[in-house]
């Protein structure tokens, strides 16, 4: 029945936010993310036009996701059973919630840069540029200790499989090195970007996973700065 009340009219609306949040985990990662943004445009003193504009980019991503879940719930309540449009009236409320994340990753990062950036270069400048041959040595130490973890787990092949993974701790490395070379905090984010792509390529295949991923990259990244702080101490 309809609710005659406001109050009855919210209830029935907080319940559908809970339901989404309950049965999506994409729901509670956008929560997350609102809930690790919000506060930290706060830390950050940014304008008010700013905190509007990142507020409206959020409450559309939320909105977004509930209309997708919506949109589910309805097409499954009319054909449980597999139908091709159905399968096209779903993907387009998911693409729907894909372009409102999109917007506001974009609209995140027009607003908050200007603020993150020079801290993340300053945090970069007190590990330094690393020497031509602190670069190769680190990229060979990631490869030997991934090879000696693989040797010891006994899982696996050099190339594929096993813990941890040898492609996102290359990965990684290299967009460490990078990001150390350059001092530029928006070509770290694309090489950090490309090494997650990297790696996340090898849970699609099948080949990792994700605790092999994720030991992997903390494994270049881990190595890679232990050997370039080694090097600029003795040098």
């Amino acid at each position: 029945m309809k609710p005659t009340r406001f109050i009855d009219s919210v209830n029935c609306a907080i319940e559908g936010i809970l339901h989404t949040a309950r049965t999506q985990k994409h729901m509670r990662r956008h929560f997350l993310a609102a809930l690790f943004l919000l506060p930290l445009a706060l830390v950050l003193r940014i304008t008010e036009v700013e905190f509007i504009l990142l507020s409206i980019s959020v409450s559309f991503v939320l909105f977004a996701e509930l209309m997708n879940t919506a949109v589910e719930v309805v097409v499954d309540m009319i054909t449980p059973d597999y139908h091709p449009m159905a399968k096209i009236a779903k993907d387009v409320a998911a693409g729907a919630v894909l372009v409102a994340a999109i917007g506001a990753a974009v609209m995140g990062y027009l607003v908050l840069s200007k603020y993150i950036f020079p801290i993340y270069k300053e945090a970069l400048g007190v590990v330094g540029n690393p020497s031509e041959m602190g670069t190769l040595v680190s990229l060979l130490a990631v490869v030997i200790v991934v090879v000696i973890l693989k040797s010891i787990g006994g899982k696996g092949s050099p190339l594929e499989g096993g813990l941890p993974s040898g492609h996102a701790a290359v990965g990684f490395s290299i967009a460490t090195v990078v990001t150390l070379s350059t001092q530029d905090p928006l070509i770290s984010l694309l090489t950090i970007a490309l090494a997650v792509m990297v790696s996340h390529s090898r849970l699609l295949l099948h080949i990792h996973s994700t605790r092999e991923v994720v030991l992997g990259a903390l494994t270049g990244v881990g190595v890679t700065l232990f050997i370039l702080l080694l090097f600029r101490y003795y040098h």
